[in-house]
């Protein structure tokens, strides 16, 4: 109790200070992405039209080398929102959040940083997916919403605009016309062009709903905490026809690597399993076996088209930032929760610890941005995340944080890092450095090392650990650093 009214005394007295001297903390516009890999014209891309996230980098900085811990939406968003590596086999499950979280009582460690924002004097509001549940509450697919929130202490308002699709699962696998693929019972195809306005798919509907609440957001004297969660180009890939029409599917390129590793871990890999469980495509993903490249090059489409359709509606947001003039004092965060293989290595989706999964879109806007433009090659991770908040924002950290704040690479995007990520997934941990990834698979045989150089490779193409043991070596013990204890067996 003593506890619980010190936060309250410290927010109170933070909310007077800035209403006295007419000052405000930075307000933060978090923008989650599910499934956005470094496919962006920012990142090098010709093909793909993103014109709003391309702006945003070229006022900002673009990181080349974020690297998220755990290659699935819920572990991940766990790590964004705690600032924490994965500790036990449960941190790698989607509904780790909702086991340690819901239902609980508050306590002293807030339960994330939006919490510790929020116990900070800031006004805490989520639209759409931001952890794992697609409104931050806890049901099943095909299950009423319930009333249990994921984070219960974290929002002041959690929210998702589920328009005729009823409930914010259905939403996240919607197709045109309030269809979803659970009601469908999997009937569908893993695709979908409509002609529709943005509003015909959920995303435009929160784009809507952020752009509201962000001017209800502006008047009021504490700073605020907007996070807003997009869907695509989460599977299934659905976008009104416009965004389709952007591109001429001859000229999309397929995977450099199409084709499955040499000497790799059998293990390392899987068959596609939530991408075939769309009944309707026209062909199967098989391990080994490569789409045939028409089909191959209808679903990169539908990929492009969903970035493009996101972008739309997050440069929506960005605009209205800037017209209520908000952008002045706003750090702007874009985050994917992890990449997607678009047939590398002849897998569709994400779920492995290469680079195609764990490689994410990131980019951070800060109000006056040195050097803006530039972007920055060194090596992150999802954990830094947390840290570089609570910096901007003269917040102190929390005990435990297993990131490094980014301020400095904010600053100068050439500025001296630990160059290092960590990511878990399965029976798996692997280590990126600047020209390395070495990974620890812990299979029925023991303990299996795989060495991949991306100056000479840089698609992973081939395990080298045979031929260089002496990198291997130099590298393991880097490597067990991040070793949480997971896999400690």
């Amino acid at each position: 109790m003593i506890l619980r009214i010190n936060y309250l005394l410290i927010a109170f007295c933070f909310a007077f200070t800035s209403f006295a001297f007419g000052q405000k903390k930075p307000n933060i516009l978090l923008i989650c992405v599910d499934d956005l890999r470094t496919e962006l014209g920012s990142y090098g891309n010709p093909i793909v039209k993103s014109p709003n996230l391309d702006k945003l980098s070229d006022q900002g900085r673009l990181f080349n080398n974020h690297f998220v811990q755990v290659p699935t939406c819920g572990a991940s968003r766990h790590c964004l929102l705690t600032g924490k590596r994965p500790i036990e086999k449960k941190y790698l499950s989607n509904s780790i959040s909702a086991q340690l979280s819901t239902g609980k009582v508050e306590g002293e460690i807030p339960e994330s940083f939006v919490h510790h924002f929020k116990r900070n004097g800031y006004n805490t509001v989520g639209i759409g997916k931001i952890s794992h549940h697609p409104d931050g509450y806890v049901y099943g697919y095909d299950e009423e919403k319930s009333d249990q929130l994921e984070f219960p202490f974290s929002w002041d308002e959690s929210l998702c605009d589920v328009g005729g699709w009823g409930t914010a699962w259905n939403t996240f696998f919607g197709y045109a016309g309030f269809k979803n693929r659970t009601t469908e019972k999997k009937q569908v195809k893993p695709y979908e062009s409509a002609d529709v306005e943005d509003t015909g798919y959920p995303d435009g509907l929160n784009a809507q709903l952020a752009i509201k609440k962000l001017n209800e957001l502006k008047d009021k004297e504490e700073p605020f905490l907007l996070a807003v969660g997009f869907f695509k180009p989460h599977l299934p890939f659905t976008a009104p026809q416009k965004y389709w029409d952007l591109y001429d599917r001859d000229k999309i390129p397929l995977s450099p690597n199409p084709f499955l590793v040499e000497n790799s871990e059998k293990n390392s890999l899987h068959g596609s399993g939530e991408f075939n469980g769309y009944a309707l495509g026209e062909e199967k993903a098989a391990l080994g076996k490569p789409l045939s490249d028409d089909y191959a090059r209808k679903i990169r489409h539908g990929y492009y088209a969903c970035i493009s359709y996101v972008d739309a509606q997050i440069g929506k947001l960005l605009d209205e930032l800037d017209r209520t003039g908000l952008s002045e004092n706003t750090i702007v965060v874009v985050w994917g929760d992890h990449g997607w293989h678009l047939g590398d290595h002849t897998v569709w989706g994400k779920h492995t610890v290469f680079e195609r999964s764990l490689n994410s879109t990131l980019i951070m806007r800060i109000p006056d941005q040195a050097k803006k433009g530039k972007p920055t090659n060194a090596v992150v991770e999802t954990v830094d995340i947390y840290p570089t908040l609570t910096e901007l924002c003269g917040i102190d950290d929390v005990e435990g944080l297993d990131g490094q704040s980014l301020v400095a690479l904010l600053n100068n995007p050439k500025a001296q890092k630990e160059d290092v990520a960590y990511s878990y997934f399965k029976n798996s941990i692997t280590m990126r450095n600047d020209r390395y990834r070495l990974t620890k698979y812990y299979g029925e045989s023991g303990i299996v090392y795989e060495l991949y150089d991306h100056k000479n490779d840089p698609n992973e193409t081939i395990n080298v650990s045979a031929k260089f043991p002496d990198i291997v070596d130099k590298l393991k013990p880097v490597l067990e650093k991040g070793n949480t204890g997971l896999f400690d067996y």
